[in-house]
């Protein structure tokens, strides 16, 4: 199977966790390995538990998609065609990309876990490995506060300086109310990602039940998108129909 019919396998397969697990794995998840079997394994294991994945069985077009679009967690083999796993880490590093990396490789010894850290990897899973064991790590890196080092957030137009508290889209100062300003922010470290209205009571409200109806996330997504999309400019700010919203960060 290749890279791009797993991916449209994964999507026709339907999760089998609960509301609240798939609702919270919203995640994308770059998957860069060049062996077939293991990397099914993976995607299929990922998708039934609600991850989006993107499967590369090359470090060339591995790095190309993590340089043009953004995702949550990456898993990178070490050995690699084109370009080796940490040669892929190693860039990304430079081009100040800090998603966390889960490296996987078949070299166990302390020194080559120490020099996959030192390279920029965040985690590091010797082959072969239980299932169970590399998704507890990606929930784990996913927990960690690791673009919390990060104090100002770029979607195309927008800037957000999470020190002075100030918003921007291009030359135009955005007057944001303090929810607002954390629901702009919640929605830039996931843009291009589809934010339920659930997701969105839970992580910027703090809602630990969804209410049957409220129009809350609504009204507020009304007033920020009248603030971030001004009069002839490019909406930034989607809502989808019947699911939730989207900060698209190109046309």
């Amino acid at each position: 199977m290749t890279p791009r019919a797993a991916e449209q396998e994964h999507l026709r397969r339907k999760p089998k966790r609960s509301a609240e697990r798939r609702m919270a794995a919203m995640n994308r998840i770059l998957l860069i390995e060049d062996d077939t079997e293991t990397a099914e394994v993976i995607v299929a294991e990922l998708a039934d538990r609600g991850f989006e994945v993107q499967w590369t069985a090359n470090g060339v077009d591995g790095l190309g998609r993590a340089r043009a679009s953004s995702h949550d967690a990456m898993i990178v083999d070490r050995m690699l065609p084109g370009m080796d796993g940490l040669t892929v880490i190693e860039a990304l590093r430079k081009d100040q990309v800090r998603t966390p990396v889960l490296v996987l490789s078949a070299l166990g010894a302390v020194d080559d876990r120490v020099r996959g850290l030192r390279m920029g990897g965040d985690d590091y899973l010797t082959k072969p490995f239980a299932l169970v064991e590399l998704v507890a790590r990606i929930e784990a890196l996913l927990r960690r506060p690791s673009d919390s080092r990060q104090t100002v957030l770029q979607v195309g137009p927008l800037q957000l300086d999470l020190i002075e508290r100030t918003a921007r889209r291009g030359e135009r100062e955005l007057d944001l109310l303090p929810r607002e300003f954390r629901l702009l922010e919640y929605m830039m470290r996931r843009s291009d990602q589809l934010l339920t209205r659930a997701m969105l009571l839970e992580e910027v409200w703090n809602y630990k039940f969804v209410p049957a109806t409220t129009n809350l996330i609504d009204v507020h997504m009304g007033r920020l998108r009248h603030k971030v999309d001004g009069p002839g400019e490019v909406p930034l700010i989607h809502n989808v129909r019947g699911s939730g919203f989207v900060l698209r960060s190109r046309r």
